[in-house]
C-alpha cells in the first residue's frame, strides 16, 4: 500500500502536472471504485484542479467549485501519467481523469478491488477521511510521546493505526522499528524515555529519508515504480536475507495479508518472534532463538539427507 513518502511523491507530480488544467474526462470502468454517488463523478468535468493535498494515505484533487476528488489506492492500486485521451482498457485499467496534457490513468492489479474514488463537495465533505492521526514530521518530542502512549499495543500496531500515526503503514513501520533497534511487538507503553526518544528520532529520519529517495526518483518522470518492495530497505521484504547492519537472517510473523519483518539480532535480543501459524504447527519444536533456528534447519538438512 503506498505510504506516506509514497503519497507525497504522487502529490508533487501530480501537483505539477494538472494543477490550474480543467478535468475533461472523467470515466470508471471497475463498479467497485466509486464510492459516492452524491455528486456524480460527472459533475467534476469541466472544473479546473485548484490544489492537490494528502489526508492519511488518501490523495485528494481539489476542484473550483468547492469539489474533491479522493483516491484511496489501498494495496495494489497506482497511478499513471499517459498520454491526452487513453482510455482504460488494459486488465488491470480501473479509471482515468482526462486533462488538456495526459491523462491520470488508476490501475489495481488484484482481484480484490479494494481502491476507493469519492466525489465530495465542501471542505465538510473531506472531514469524514480525516482519521485523526498525528504527522510525526511536524510532531515534537512531547506530542510524539502523548500519541504512542495513549493507548497499549504493541509498536507494529500503534505506528500503523491511523488514528495516532498519520500515513505509516506496513513497509516503512518495518523499516522505523528496524532503525529505532525496537522489536515490533514490544507494548507501546513499556518503552523507557530513551527508547521514545530513539523511536522518535527513527520516525522522522526514516521518512524524511525516503521521501527525499522518492523526491529523487520523481525528478526523472512520474513516479511509476511505486512499491512497498525496494532493494534498499533494511528488512521490509526481506525474509531470509541477510540484516545490512549485521548479517543475521531477517525474520518474519505473518498474519492475514500482511507481515512483518525484524532482525532477531538487532531488535529483539536474538529472540524469534513466534509466527502464528508456525508456531502452532511446530509447537515444542519451535525455535526460540537464532541458533535453534540454525539447529533445526540442520535437522531438517540432515533428514532430507538421509
Amino acid at each position: 500500500m503506498p505510504e506516506l513518502p509514497d503519497i507525497l511523491a504522487y502529490a508533487d507530480a501530480l501537483t505539477e502536472r494538472v494543477t490550474g488544467a480543467p478535468i475533461e474526462r472523467a470515466f470508471v470502468r471497475s463498479p467497485a471504485l466509486l464510492r459516492t454517488a452524491e455528486p456524480p463523478l460527472r459533475d467534476v468535468v469541466g472544473h479546473r484542479v485548484t490544489g492537490v493535498r494528502r489526508i492519511g494515505k488518501r490523495l485528494v484533487l481539489a476542484l473550483d467549485g468547492d469539489l474533491f476528488v479522493v483516491l484511496h489506492l489501498m494495496i495494489a492500486g497506482r497511478l499513471h501519467w499517459k498520454r491526452p485521451g487513453l482510455m482504460p482498457t488494459g486488465k488491470f485499467d480501473s479509471a482515468t481523469l482526462g486533462f488538456p496534457e495526459g491523462t491520470l490513468l488508476l490501475t489495481e492489479a488484484s482481484t480484490k478491488k479494494r481502491a476507493e474514488l469519492h466525489v465530495v463537495r465542501g471542505e465538510e465533505g473531506l472531514e469524514r477521511f480525516a482519521r485523526g492521526g498525528l504527522d510525526v514530521r511536524e510532531a515534537d518530542l512531547t506530542a510524539f510521546r502523548a500519541a504512542l502512549t495513549r493507548e497499549n499495543h504493541t509498536l507494529k500496531r500503534t505506528l500503523t493505526d491511523p488514528r495516532i500515526f498519520d500515513g505509516i503503514g506496513n513497509a516503512y513501520s518495518d523499516e522505523i522499528l528496524h532503525a529505532a533497534r525496537l522489536s515490533p511487538v514490544t507494548l507501546s507503553t513499556r518503552l523507557s524515555e530513551e527508547e521514545i526518544e530513539r523511536l522518535h528520532r527513527a520516525v522522522r529520519d526514516t521518512l524524511s529519508l525516503w521521501i527525499a529517495r522518492l523526491s529523487t526518483e520523481r525528478a526523472a518522470g512520474f513516479p511509476e515504480k511505486v512499491t512497498a518492495f525496494r532493494p534498499d530497505m533494511a528488512v521490509h521484504g526481506k525474509f531470509g536475507k541477510p540484516c545490512p547492519d549485521c548479517d543475521t537472517k531477517v525474520q518474519r510473523i505473518r498474519y492475514a495479508d500482511n507481515e512483518t519483518n525484524y532482525c532477531p539480532r538487532c531488535q529483539t535480543g536474538g529472540k524469534l518472534l513466534a509466527d502464528r501459524s508456525l508456531s502452532r504447527l511446530l509447537k515444542d519444536d519451535w525455535p526460540r532463538t537464532i541458533e535453534d533456528l540454525e539447529e533445526l534447519k540442520e535437522r531438517q538438512a540432515q533428514r532430507h539427507g538421509s
